[in-house]
């Protein structure tokens, strides 16, 4: 069974390297752009057959290792 796990700062957290992407690409010419956030994004493949339970055990990775939940928000999606 297939996750998908999308780790972003939280909307308080200043987020430089974000403001860099976003002021490259303005200088690009991109019009319109009104803000760039940087993240991760993991691909999780466990050895499981219960929805329930894979997604227990991938939000259990996340709070212990994958998001600094200081910091960070995380989202968890099943792959298809």
């Amino acid at each position: 069974m297939k996750f998908s796990v999308t780790v972003t700062l939280k909307k308080d957290v200043l987020d430089p390297q974000g403001k860099v992407v976003s002021q490259t690409l303005k200088n690009m010419g991109v019009e319109n752009l009104n803000q760039v956030r940087q993240g991760k994004f993991f691909e999780i493949d466990l050895d499981e057959n219960d929805t329930s339970k894979g997604h227990d055990k991938v939000k259990e990775m996340c709070e212990k290792l994958l998001a600094n939940q200081i910091i960070e928000d995380f989202k968890i999606n099943k792959a298809e």
